[in-house]
């Protein structure tokens, strides 16, 4: 009986991941339809976003470094950040963009359908973030390509950097759905975006050593944004901490993930509908 279960399981797991990549497949060709709109966003934001840096840069140049952080690895702050936050918009853009949903009653559309509420909504807004990939790329192969050429840094910080964007996407999209989901009780909630997600992200593309005690310790536990980019330079550019760096950052983006989907749960079945 149990191994029959096992096995429905998987069939409906498969089944849900062939229809994720299809709604994923038919969103990317409804913006392809308009390519023109499509190159001029992408290049608008790698201009934006590189504009950002650039502005931090003269910064450091002038001064040297900030808290005995260098110019570079700042940069591998920012783009580390940057990279791990287009990697969860990219997938999970619809759950950051809730509110719209909320306020135009679009949820109880989703709701009525027999699939989990997550599966209809993120494929919606499946977009790849080129202009934010370019921008992230060239600042991450800027600032490594000097680390390793000073000898600062080995090969190996490339995979390790590669594992920290990826978990640190996990991060953002676990803080990201928990702030979502207070939505269901209050419907607006960009203010709250602001500072959980917004703020918390530009903090963290800097040392968390730069700010108060308070606010860094806010920053590594309530909104664990530190673990996207800083815990892991403190290893990868300086040698601090140690290896079980990285099963520590599996465990606490898998962990963030799941008690964001229980409160999202949570929220979902307290939810009330705008037309109750």
């Amino acid at each position: 009986m149990n191994g029959q279960r096992s096995v429905d399981r998987r069939i409906v797991l498969r089944n849900y991941i062939k229809l994720y990549l299809i709604l994923i497949r038919t969103s990317v060709r409804s913006r392809m339809q308009y390519r023109f709109n499509f190159a001029f966003g992408t290049l608008l934001a790698a201009i934006i976003q590189l504009s950002e840096f650039l502005m931090v840069a003269i910064v450091l140049a002038k001064f040297g470094a900030v808290r005995g952080w260098t110019m570079h690895e700042v940069g591998y702050l920012f783009a580390v950040m940057t990279l791990a936050k287009t990697l969860y918009r990219t997938f999970g853009n619809e759950v950051h963009n809730l509110e719209r949903y909320l306020v135009e009653g679009e949820l109880d559309q989703l709701l009525t359908k027999p699939l989990p509420v997550l599966l209809s909504l993120m494929p919606r807004g499946f977009r790849i973030m080129f202009g934010e990939v370019i921008q992230g790329g060239a600042i991450l192969a800027w600032s490594l390509g000097a680390m390793l050429h000073s000898g600062q840094v080995t090969w190996w910080a490339i995979p390790q950097t590669l594992f920290a964007i990826a978990t640190g996407a996990v991060v953002l999209f676990a803080i990201g759905m928990a702030t979502a989901t207070c939505g269901f009780w209050t419907t607006r909630i960009s203010m709250l975006q602001n500072m959980t997600e917004d703020a918390a992200q530009t903090a963290a593309r800097y040392p968390l050593t730069l700010y108060p005690g308070w606010m860094s310790g806010l920053l590594l536990t309530a909104i664990p944004v530190g673990l996207v980019g800083y815990v892991p330079a403190l290893y990868i550019l300086r040698g601090e901490l140690g290896t079980w760096v990285f099963p520590v950052l599996a465990v606490a983006s898998c962990l963030a993930v799941l008690l964001a989907l229980r409160f999202w749960r949570f929220g979902i079945g307290k939810y009330q509908s705008t037309g109750s």
